[in-house]
């Protein structure tokens, strides 16, 4: 089965979050199981041909209502996955970052769809290889399915399925109608887009004419079909909800491994870490420049400052906890300007407790996930989430709120024998659950040591690869392109 994975972001290539995780290494997953899947993306100007061995592929002409424009194909192979990059004037080609905002990024991202269809036709043409499915990621790439819909009438593209991988339904690509008129799009006439008044809805195109929905999680799943989690798709995905699965992401365990991550001072597995991750702790404080403390728990944070992340939930409880209990605190991450503002507050109150590092560095975050004790992550909603997975990969306890991955990946601790558990976990969305959960955990990490170690060694120990999920979206590639033939 060939699958064609069609995304704005792919890790090592481009990233912005956790999209770009998941298609950087969901498709080495699939080689692995049998599958020919091949991922396309935007040929961003800041994209380094160099460094990964890039090469032009092919060239064509490509017909739009405003006359014909060069396309130029580049291809590598990366982890095993042929990777192909659409560069074409004046969208893709010369920009030095993925997202350039709504006004820019609406226009670009419907060309790259009509663009990535010809694509994959000139792929067949020229090498022989055509998708069985196209598996589209968040708004980004929503009109494939409604364009594939509309080609049907041609029998090549008869039995070609479309999957849909929400994940994250905030970020929708709305009111774009006035794009699509502009571009030439079809008229969407789809039933369920008609009734939710959602025709020029990016993500609600997708939701409708796609043949399979996926989302990153199982609660997500069933999360977004209310109003609170789903926004203004709530009531269609309810409609589509016997076409909807929650499949976990996984992470890359042999990237995210701290027996052989070369970022680390002192490497160890779950069964050396007792001797050798309290040697990466000293590290991260000597580096923070706090005292270096092996009695003193360590909270880390590596996040996106938005609102979603329940930072707002945590700022108020942090401030009583660092006021009231020794304890440490260190946070690396950039975003909204209030939060970066309140946070850097929140290290000038607490000089000997707390750092913040307002910018993205990706060795200090691993010296963060493998030197702090709790990793906290109180997020108002979360679709998957993989900070709480790379934290548990290195033992480094999460304390969660009770949602979307979160909810899926993280096993609370039993206050009794200490043998059931992997972190923390608090449901309500107020400062004050934030503050409790966290008296909690330090409460078990000053006299349940014990109890604390078993946590980390069965954190460290737990299947976060993408071997399973790989499997349930296999099932679900089958099951799209048999629906297509007339056989489920």
């Amino acid at each position: 089965m060939r699958i064609l994975l069609v995304s704005a972001e792919a890790v090592p290539f481009a990233k912005v979050g956790g999209l770009a995780d998941v298609v950087g290494s969901l498709p080495a997953a699939l080689r692995q199981s049998g599958l020919d899947a091949r991922v396309i993306i935007p040929g961003y100007g800041f994209i380094e041909h160099l460094k990964y061995q890039i090469s032009r592929l092919f060239s064509f002409d490509f017909g739009h209502k405003f006359g014909s424009t060069r396309v130029d194909v580049y291809t590598c192979v990366y982890d095993g996955v042929p990777f192909y990059f659409v560069q074409a004037w004046p969208y893709f080609g010369n920009e030095r970052a993925v997202y350039l905002g709504w006004n820019e990024d609406v226009p670009r991202f419907i060309f790259f769809n009509q663009v990535v269809l010809a694509a994959a036709w000139q792929l067949r043409e020229r090498l022989g290889w055509f998708p069985d499915v196209f598996h589209v990621h968040d708004w980004h790439t929503a009109l494939l399915p409604f364009l594939l819909a509309d080609s049907r009438w041609k029998q090549e593209w008869q039995h070609t399925a479309s999957v849909l991988t929400i994940h994250n339904i905030a970020y929708q690509g709305n009111h774009v109608g006035g794009y699509l008129w502009q571009t030439g799009i079809p008229t969407r006439d789809h039933h369920l887009l008609r009734q939710f008044n959602l025709t020029d809805n990016m993500l609600g195109i997708a939701t409708a004419y796609c043949d399979i929905v996926t989302t990153v999680s199982p609660r997500y799943a069933t999360e977004i079909q209310y109003p609170y989690a789903g926004y203004e798709l709530a009531g269609l995905i309810r409609a589509r909800a016997s076409d909807l699965r929650g499949i976990l992401n996984g992470i890359d365990t042999t990237l995210w491994n701290p027996e052989t991550d070369p970022y680390l001072i002192s490497r160890y597995h779950a069964g050396s870490f007792e001797e050798q991750r309290i040697i990466n702790k000293r590290h991260l404080q000597s580096y923070c420049r706090l005292p270096i403390r092996d009695d003193v728990p360590v909270i880390g944070v590596v996040s996106r400052l938005t609102r979603q992340k329940g930072l707002d939930l945590a700022l108020p409880a942090l401030h009583r906890l660092l006021a009231e209990t020794d304890v440490q605190f260190v946070l690396l991450g950039t975003g909204d300007a209030d939060l970066e503002y309140e946070l850097g507050w929140l290290a000038l109150r607490f000089p000997e407790k707390a750092r913040v590092f307002l910018t993205f560095d990706g060795a200090l975050s691993q010296h963060i996930y493998s030197g702090c004790d709790i990793f906290l992550m109180p997020s108002h909603f979360e679709p998957c989430g993989i900070g709480q997975m790379i934290a548990m990969r290195y033992g480094a306890l999460p304390l969660v709120r009770e949602t979307g991955g979160l909810a899926d990946t993280v096993i609370n601790y039993d206050n009794g024998d200490g043998d059931v558990g992997t972190g923390f976990v608090f449901q309500w969305e107020e400062p004050e659950a934030v503050l409790g959960t966290l008296r909690w955990a330090l409460e078990t990490y000053y006299n349940r040591p014990k109890a604390w170690r078993r946590m980390q060694r069965r954190a460290m120990q737990m299947d976060l690869s993408w071997s399973s999920s790989a499997g349930q979206y296999i099932e679900v590639y089958e099951l799209a392109t048999r629906r297509l033939k007339g056989e489920a």
